[in-house]
């Protein structure tokens, strides 16, 4: 399916690049978000009118993500579980605790927006993450996970 970007997209495009895509990816996930329209010629006629708009709105974000990023940049996020002698937990720690954790600082994050490539943590110590903020934008943070008996 030929589809116009109406912002950047990971692996995909820019703002106004023409793509073609699987018509799936097209209709379950970048139509209803909006981050895409389906290239007509109507379509193409609007957006051409709307780019500068288009354009500005996008320039907004990224100076909005890039000022919470520095205010994010260093924070140290405390979790506690309950781990044995040898400093393993039993369970582990993901997205979602991060999350709740960083909610309970007052920053209110979404967990799919947490990068954790080494997977879930499953030992006692510190950890550092990302988090992906805008899709230029990444942000550093401490997790410091404390074992309880």
């Amino acid at each position: 399916m030929q589809i116009i970007l109406m912002e950047k997209v990971v692996n995909l495009g820019n703002l106004g690049d023409l793509v073609k895509v699987k018509d799936g990816y097209a209709r379950n996930f970048l139509i209803p978000q909006g981050k895409a329209k389906r290239a007509t010629p109507l379509v193409m006629k609007e957006f051409e009118v709307r780019r500068a708009e288009l354009e500005k709105i996008a320039a907004e974000k990224l100076v909005a993500a890039q000022a919470f990023a520095e205010k994010l940049e260093g924070v140290l996020v405390t979790v506690a579980r309950k781990a044995g002698v040898d400093g393993r937990l039993f369970g582990s720690v993901s997205n979602h605790d991060v999350a709740d954790g960083l909610k309970a600082l007052g920053y209110d994050i979404e967990r799919s927006d947490i990068r954790m490539p080494m997977g879930p943590i499953k030992a006692v110590g510190e950890t550092a993450l990302e988090i992906s903020l805008h899709t230029e934008v990444l942000a550093s943070i401490k997790v410091v996970v404390v074992g309880e008996q």
